[in-house]
């Protein structure tokens, strides 16, 4: 959201009651509480529709993308990756499986925005290496906040 932000987009953040705050405070034009509405028949058409927790579908989301319009997702299931293939063949609308970024020069350009306030990292837990199991867990959960951190204690080189 605040990459997009960056770049100039308009951004509507989709999230429960809890985290409206949040996404606000991440720069959302506006905000749709799902617990209350469902953005795919809001009626609005979208360039880009961002699945950052693997809660929704193409075929769910097809209605609400503008001609051309990419739903992308951060999660890799057998469904999204048959709707991205099937959908870069016809053409069109289309799904698309992101799951990370190699370039080093989109990493130098995060540093640079965090190092100037522009971009906030949100973290909602951090765990010792030792509890990564339990750190999966949460997030497998679907209902973190942010990021989930691992800490790794460093030793005292003497």
């Amino acid at each position: 959201m605040q990459l997009a932000k960056h770049f100039g987009a308009e951004v509507t953040g989709v999230c429960s009651t809890a985290n409206l705050g949040l996404v606000k405070s991440l720069g959302a034009d506006t905000d749709i509480d799902y617990t209350k509405e469902d953005f795919a028949k809001g009626g609005e058409d979208y360039d880009i529709l961002f699945d950052a927790v693997g809660k929704t579908s193409f075929s769910r989301c097809k209605g609400s993308l503008k001609e051309g319009g990419v739903l992308l997702s951060t999660q890799v299931a057998l469904p999204i990756l048959f709707q991205s293939v099937w959908t870069s063949i016809v053409g069109g609308k289309r799904a698309v499986c992101a799951t990370s970024i190699e370039k080093n020069e989109a990493l130098v350009l995060m540093r640079e925005l965090i190092e100037a306030g522009k971009l906030k990292p949100v973290i909602d837990r951090c765990y010792p290496l030792e509890q990564i199991a339990e750190a999966h867990r949460c997030v497998d959960t679907g209902r973190k906040r942010g990021s989930v951190a691992i800490t790794v204690a460093s030793e005292d080189r003497a």
